[in-house]
């Protein structure tokens, strides 16, 4: 039974999520749908790729992902498909792809709309249906769309790095109110080189061990760990970090009611 996964941030209050799953199943009434989140935040990039790298890297391959992220933040019109990995991953030409895969995808075509067809999310939606159910009937990717394609590239949001010193921004916030920042743990050792260590934010607090569980600090104390992604998380235990310390996601408002959020973590070594 062919899996496939939705990520978007159209929200749940109309009727499009329902109406992109209906379009799928007309072709393909087999396929396991799996809602992953429909509440991502608007132009929000490193937020998405965030979540849907995490998502793909941990279902099987031969799993299709759909991607509804700013599908209308380029006047095209194409949907592109890509096979990376096992993976076949449909999502607008807006440069999401490779923020997503943080490298060029191994294979990639052009899905293209009908010069006479609108542009709109039930007309790309349908385009990606289309395709699951060739895939899945035996066709190969370049057999089903437009091979001689270049298509837009975003750099994925790095941690900047001194000799001495890491900094990270803030890109997910969880329900907890956990903070998760994108410094991984290979860039964390890599920079670190064995030496002690002090993770600052919001000007004067300070972090200096690594936790395995939220447990291992006492009940409305913060902590710092690294989660089941691999990123350094700032947490308090039993307790909503982000709105203790004024933390807020990159790229979001920075001032709201007048209050100064911070964005950004910096971990100094010595």
């Amino acid at each position: 039974m062919p899996i496939l996964t939705l990520i978007t941030d159209i929200g749940e209050k109309d009727f499009l999520t329902g109406a992109i799953k209906g379009q799928m199943l007309r072709y393909q009434q087999d396929l396991n749908i799996v809602d992953i989140t429909h509440t991502i935040p608007p132009f929000n990039y490193p937020q998405a790729a965030y979540i849907c790298r995490n998502t793909i890297n941990n279902f099987p391959p031969g799993t299709f992902h759909l991607i509804l992220v700013n599908i209308f933040d380029e006047n095209s019109n194409r949907f592109i498909l890509v096979e990376h990995k096992g993976h076949f991953i449909g999502c607008a030409d807006n440069g999401l792809v490779t923020m997503i895969l943080e490298e060029e995808p191994q294979k990639k075509v052009a899905l293209e709309l009908d010069q006479l067809m609108q542009k709109s999310t039930l007309s790309f939606t349908n385009l990606f249906a289309k395709a699951i159910f060739e895939l899945t009937n035996g066709k190969t990717i370049e057999e089903i769309g437009n091979t001689e394609i270049e298509i837009k590239s975003k750099h994925p949001l790095k941690p900047n790095t001194g000799d001495d010193w890491i900094e990270g921004q803030i890109i997910f916030i969880d329900n907890f109110e956990n903070v998760i920042i994108n410094i991984s743990k290979i860039d964390f050792e890599t920079n670190r080189k064995g030496r002690n260590f002090s993770i600052v934010f919001k000007r004067d607090e300070i972090i200096e061990k690594i936790s395995t569980t939220y447990s291992d600090v006492n009940e409305g104390e913060k902590l710092a760990f690294f989660n089941s992604a691999g990123y350094l998380e700032i947490a308090v235990n039993k307790g909503n970090a982000a709105g203790l310390f004024g933390l807020q996601g990159y790229g979001e408002n920075q001032y709201l009611s007048n209050r100064l959020f911070y964005q950004t973590v910096k971990v100094f070594f010595h």
